[in-house]
Parts: structure tokens; sequence; C-alpha cells
């Protein structure tokens, strides 16, 4: 009953291309209003710290957000290291119990924080744009608005090379982690269909992009620049305008 469908990226549109063919593909034009931080954000964290921040809503697929895959390429990269911290900023960790207490499970290394704080979205974007670079492993994203709102603050970014985020992720704005396609398995059921598939991110890839960008504090200001320079172009006014 309607006359056209817009999905926020290529991949949302092949996954609707079934129920209606020709869908029109127009990416969230975040770049109109970019996100503006609030006041500078204390992390509570010693100077000198590199900090990587995990981003997701647990009211969305756990798996699917794959905070474990985060978790398990922060250990492998930097182990017990006090000044490699790995900030996990958790929204509604009190929908899926279970599923928290998994996380918390996984987290019990001294140099990984969870956060579960809701805040205003200018004190959210105060904290992602204190943070030295922001880690997205999902397995699926129909967009990405973590990586996005990442890079129009200037912070590097590491993500998963497949699905939605390749609307506005490429190779010379950010670091990409390679995939293998496995079936789809949601334990909540969610995401689950028959020959269904998401991405297996590779773990030590991860972990190499995150020694990379700690290390070298240069090569985190050229990527973060690269983003957001990219994330102006890509996520603009343009295709919402055609």
């Amino acid at each position: 009953y309607v006359h056209d469908v817009w999905a926020p990226s290529q991949f949302s549109a092949d996954a609707l291309a079934s129920l209606k063919p020709g869908i029109t593909v127009v990416p969230h034009p975040v770049a109109i209003r970019p996100p503006v931080p609030g006041l500078t954000a204390d992390l509570g964290i010693a100077v000198g710290t590199v900090v990587t921040l995990v981003s997701f809503n647990l009211a969305s697929s756990f798996e699917r957000k794959n905070p474990l895959g985060a978790i398990a390429a922060h250990r492998l990269a930097f182990g017990d290291r006090a000044d490699r911290v790995l900030l996990l900023r958790v929204g509604n960790p009190g929908t899926f119990p279970a599923d928290f207490a998994r996380l918390q499970q996984a987290a019990t290394a001294p140099n990984i924080r969870i956060d579960t704080r809701t805040l205003p979205d200018a004190d959210n974007w105060a904290v992602m744009a204190a943070c030295d670079m922001v880690l997205s492993l999902h397995r699926s994203e129909g967009f990405g608005l973590v990586p996005a709102e990442a890079m129009l603050l200037g912070v590097p970014v590491i993500a998963t090379d497949w699905s939605g985020s390749q609307t506005f992720l490429s190779s010379d704005c950010a670091a990409l982690v390679p995939v293998r396609l496995v079936p789809a398995n949601d334990p909540r059921g969610v995401f689950e269909a028959p020959g269904a598939v998401w991405a297996e991110p590779d773990i030590a890839v991860a972990a190499g992009h995150l020694i990379r960008l700690a290390d070298n504090p240069d090569t985190r200001l050229a990527l973060g620049q690269a983003g957001q320079q990219a994330a102006r172009t890509r996520l603009g006014a343009g295709p919402l305008a055609a």
C-alpha cells in the first residue's frame, strides 16, 4: 500500500528486496546535525591511558552486537595493561539480565570497565569524544549509528567490514576487520531465519588494529580526521535531498 520504501543502507535494502523490489537507499543524514558534546567528560581514568569505547544497547541483540568479541580482542591486544582500558557503555542492562550477567563475567579484567548510566545525548557524545577510539565488532548492522557518530566527532573507528556500516566505512577512513560468514545464531531468536548468515569478525586482526592505534597517537589523529571528513561527505543531505 505504499509507493516507495527507503532503507538506510544497501544491506538493509537487499534484505527487504523480496518484499518490494526497487527499494531506495537513503542513508541517515546524521551529518546534517552532527553530535555536539556537552562539557568535556571526566572518565576517571589516569592521564596517558588509551581508552577504547564499545557502546551498545542490551535491548538489541546481544549476539549481534558481539561485545564478547570486543572483550576478546582487547584481552588479546593488551592483556591486563593498566594503561589500555576498554570502556563498555551498556544501555538498558536490566532488559536482559542473563545477558548482562554474561557480560559481567567476561569483563572481570582490571582494565575493563562497564558503564550503565543513562545520559543525555550531549553527555553521551562527550564520553565518546573523550575516548581514543571506538570499537564495533558487530555481526550485523542495518546502518551503524555508533561508528557514524564517532567519525563525526573525529574519533577513529575499528569496525567489522560487513553489513550496513559499509555504507560509510571504508579502508581509507576506518580500520576494518575482515569476516567470515556463519549461520546467524541468536539465542533470543530475533535474527534467526532459514539460510540467514551474519559475520564472525577476525579477533586477531581487530587486536592488531587496537595495538597499532594505541601505540601511535599520530595514526589515531589521522584516521579520526579522515573518518570525520568521510562521514561529513557520505552522511550529509545529498541522498535525502535527491
